[in-house]
This record gives structure tokens, sequence and C-alpha cells, in this order.
């Protein structure tokens, strides 16, 4: 019987474990198949590469991606399986999503600094790592650490929900241009 995990964050996005160790527990579960899916970037499968050569030939590696958006008043989201990590046009939207990332990470530290939560954006840097797709996640790591908080559940609950007083929306691609992006990648779209 094939056994498949078919959406797993890395720490290049919001995941606890590198791309190496999420191999390792997918070999020790006795997948047959894993997708890589961070938020918004491809870096866990681009670091993955570079160790190619060293995967287990039993496990089949889906190259994936997931992207939010709104759909009505919903948020959804939306995955890419089998894409071109080194699509151009994928790559440079890739990078304007994580400017747009790092502008909104500034911006809620700012809101969190006038609500009297003092963090750094260096911090949240440091305590991202490797991740290149900054989120909310490292920001609550940060309000944890500092004491603030005990868990990062609590942090979203209290402060950076969508409701919450620093809550700052994020830039996001339209449905139709993920399916698009997704596409033009060489991926199928999923709404996940």
């Amino acid at each position: 019987m094939l056994t498949a995990d078919l959406h797993v964050h890395t720490t290049a996005s919001d995941g606890r474990l590198s791309p190496e160790n999420i191999i390792d527990q997918a070999m020790e579960a006795g997948l047959s198949y894993i997708a890589i899916t961070d938020h918004d970037t491809v870096d866990g499968l681009v670091q993955l590469r570079s160790i190619q050569q060293s995967l287990p030939a039993s496990l089949v590696i889906i190259p994936g991606i997931e992207f939010g958006t709104d759909l009505g008043e919903n948020e959804v989201h939306i995955l890419g399986y089998y894409i071109d990590i080194f699509n151009t046009e994928l790559r440079s939207q890739l990078d304007i999503l994580t400017a747009h990332r790092l502008e909104r990470a500034k911006e809620t530290i700012i809101k969190l600094s006038q609500l009297g939560y003092f963090i750094t954006y260096q911090r949240v840097l440091e305590l991202a790592g490797k991740a290149t797709s900054i989120g909310r996640p490292h920001i609550a790591k940060a309000l944890v650490e500092k004491g603030y908080f005990s868990t990062i559940s609590e942090v979203f609950m209290t402060l950076l929900g969508k409701n919450g007083p620093a809550y700052v929306p994020h830039y996001k691609l339209s449905p139709k241009q993920i399916i698009e992006l997704i596409k033009k990648a060489g991926g199928v779209p999923v709404l996940a």
C-alpha cells in the first residue's frame, strides 16, 4: 500500500522541521510520497535539490507550494503540485510576496510596540532562521520568548488573529492569478 503526505511545510516557511528532517521523518513513517508545500516559497525544495543524490529512491518528493488568497469573504489556500521551482514567472512573483511579507512583519512590530509589546525585527528574522517566508508565527515566537505570552496560539488569539489589534492584512494574489501562475509553472492547482 502506498502512503503519502501531500501538504508539508518546512522551516522555509512556518514548519518546525528542516527539509532534511522532513525527509527523515517521512522515511521513518514509511511514506511513499511527500509534497513539500511551503507558504509562498520554494526554498525548502531548493535546499533538497542540493542533496538530491543522497535522497532515498523509495520516497517520491512532489514539488509544491501553498498560496493564501481570498474568495469572497473567506480566506482559502491553493496548493500547486508538480511545479517547476525554477520557473522565472513563479520566482518573480515569490520575490514580490517575500518583500510584502517582510514589510508586513515590520508593520506588525510597529503595531505591537504601540500596544506595549517590544520585540525587534532582527530577532524575528533570527527566530525565522533560514525561512524566507516570514510570517506571524515567527513574530509570535518572539513574543513568547520575551515572556509576554505562554504559547503561540495565545498570541494569535490575543493580538495577531484576523480581528486582533496587531493584525496587518497581507498582500495576496487573486485565486485566478494563483491558478494561472501554478499552471504556467507546469503545476496542478488544488484547493487546500
